[in-house]
């Protein structure tokens, strides 16, 4: 096995936008399109945490905010957003919060007495971990629609780290991945490289170039992640540049 070949899955990016892409849904419009199905439905799964949060911070108790978020993903799968709100459909992300906003200010009424598996389809959201996760985060600064895009942001690097660990994994190098990840988004102190040379039984320059790759690959990731998510390919880097000012704020 090559040395670099936990890093080869990122080549995918020149492949074009795939069915998991929201492209593909923006293309389908309204229409009845199997891959525009599968690709919401990934989008919703992967992306459903900062609707979660932002709810939660609209003020909703716990139990409330789980069964509109249910009831909103279980509306929006069904397509009935995808004509109705037309402001915003160039990015995945402020298309998802225009709808949560359409859905909370028009169907509270009558989403409030539809409790889990309460007449509508349930969708499988591990709200006990979100709720977790929502409660150790700190206090948010900024409007809700800040907090939103922050929550959105930490989702996308989550999955793109997810889909690099994964990578190691698969090919035996898990390891390596544990002693190089502390390294991707910082400088190593002095003596580090030297010290996980001896744990890895590397050179130290070998370190440094595994180190390299890691951070190179991550970047590719994300620009895939980023890729699912946003109309077309020329958007990619102006959603990358604006994701990283809200990590770095």
């Amino acid at each position: 096995m090559s040395e670099t070949q936990p890093e080869s899955t990122a080549d995918s990016k020149a492949a074009g936008f795939r069915t998991t892409h929201w492209s593909v849904v923006l293309a389908a419009g309204g229409g009845a399109s199997p891959d525009a199905a599968e690709a919401l439905e990934r989008l919703c799964r992967s992306y459903w945490y900062p609707l979660y949060a932002f709810v939660r911070r609209k003020g909703y108790s716990h139990h409330d905010a789980e069964d509109l978020t249910q009831g909103f993903f279980a509306r929006f799968l069904e397509k009935r957003y995808l004509n109705e709100v037309a402001a915003e459909k160039g990015r995945f992300r402020t298309f998802l919060l225009c709808s949560l906003s359409h859905f909370l200010a028009n169907e509270w009424d009558k989403s409030q007495r539809l409790k889990r598996g309460g007449g509508v389809p349930h969708v499988p959201l591990n709200t006990v971990d979100a709720e977790e996760r929502y409660r150790l985060e700190p206090n948010p600064s900024g409007t809700l629609e800040d907090s939103f895009d922050r929550a959105w942001a930490e989702t996308l690097l989550s999955l793109a780290l997810a889909r690099l660990r994964g990578d190691y994994e698969s090919a035996g190098k898990g390891e390596r991945f544990g002693e190089l990840k502390p390294f991707l988004l910082g400088e190593p102190g002095a003596g580090a490289y030297a010290q996980i040379s001896i744990r890895l039984g590397m050179s130290e320059q070998g370190v440094k170039s595994a180190v390299h790759r890691l951070r190179r690959t991550f970047r590719e990731l994300i620009r895939e992640e980023i890729a699912h998510t946003v109309a077309t390919r020329s958007e990619i880097d102006e959603e990358l540049r604006y994701l990283i000012r809200l990590m770095t704020s």
